[in-house]
């Protein structure tokens, strides 16, 4: 195994862990996207802030043409009770703002800021898509382990991922459920100078709180070693992993897409993982056993762009021309 990077413990202080908002991408066909989750007793939450929204088949057409990132923002929210969807949000926007001397972002009415106190804030204000009611949902990450260096997933290729904070307390509000639940959260961020699919076909990757420690696999194409990072409050690391000599366990769901049967590899993984979302290129999953916490996500981007994919896309997106 060959250590990427090792951040020792600091004492946690009335600062913040990540100073400001990277910068927003800028050129035709790149991305950035801010990504947390949260499990509280029987609900989990998925929240995503997108500046070249992945999941637009507006900006997957346009890219090319040379539509920006900041034209095809976006905003998704997904809700989970008992393994059930309860809200879905994915509402794409054509501008963002950067807030708050570049620790907040706002997109439409949704906000994502970085709190001089050490705390992640992200509040949505939306419509569940395509017709459905109106949602406020808000997420307070307080970190409980450090932030990993940026990692480049490919060698040679323009796509890099930051696990911000593995593994955080979160409490998580929904205004339109009543509902008001403490429990673990995660936090990343993914960024890229060219559309996915055009050289990194895909991925799968998931996340695990256990009771001390919380561990997260990204697994990708081509025989490139997977990462694996291991977060605790004594500090955090961030690994390449060898290439799997025997192929990974896959089932296929109904859109034909493979996803493992385990979503984090060794002994000690969650099995048999539920799906929360599945379409034709993506899936969203979730295990719990054993005092384990598992989600995770396989992504096909070529997929995507197909023209049928992207034409379904359409229906699970709400397209907004102001805030």
């Amino acid at each position: 195994m060959r250590r990427l990077d090792f951040l020792t413990p600091r004492a946690l202080r009335g600062e913040s862990w990540l100073d400001a908002l990277p910068k927003p991408p800028e050129m035709a066909g790149a991305y950035r996207w801010f990504y947390a989750d949260v499990t509280a007793g029987e609900y989990s939450a998925v929240f995503i802030f997108m500046l070249g929204s992945l999941f637009s088949p507006r900006y997957s057409v346009g890219a090319p043409r040379g539509a920006l990132p900041l034209q095809h923002s976006a905003v998704n929210f997904a809700l989970y009770h008992r393994g059930r969807g309860v809200r879905w949000v994915l509402s794409e926007y054509p501008r963002a703002s950067v807030l708050q001397e570049g620790r907040g972002l706002r997109i439409g009415r949704s906000r994502l800021e970085y709190t001089r106190e050490g705390e992640v804030r992200l509040e949505v204000d939306e419509r569940c898509a395509p017709l459905g009611g109106a949602v406020r949902a808000r997420l307070v990450l307080q970190p409980e382990s450090f932030s990993t260096e940026e990692v480049q997933l490919v060698p040679g290729v323009p796509h890099y991922w930051r696990a911000l904070a593995p593994r955080a307390r979160a409490w998580l509000s929904v205004d339109s459920e009543g509902l008001r639940v403490e429990g673990h959260g995660y936090h990343d961020t993914n960024h890229g100078a060219e559309l996915l699919g055009a050289r990194l076909p895909g991925w799968h990757w998931a996340r695990q709180h256990g009771p001390e420690e919380t561990v997260v696999e990204y697994h990708l194409p081509g025989g490139v070693a997977p990462l694996r990072v291991v977060a605790s409050a004594r500090g955090t690391s961030c690994e390449r992993w060898p290439v799997r000599a025997e192929p990974l366990s896959t089932r296929m769901t109904g859109w034909g897409l493979r996803v493992p049967e385990r979503l984090v590899s060794g002994p000690g993984g969650a099995t048999a993982p539920r799906l929360l979302e599945s379409s034709p290129f993506y899936a969203r999953l979730e295990a719990r056993q054993g005092g384990l916490d598992v989600m995770g996500e396989v992504a096909d981007f070529q997929r995507f762009h197909s023209p049928f994919v992207r034409w379904m896309a359409h229906f699970r997106t709400r397209v907004e021309r102001e805030a």
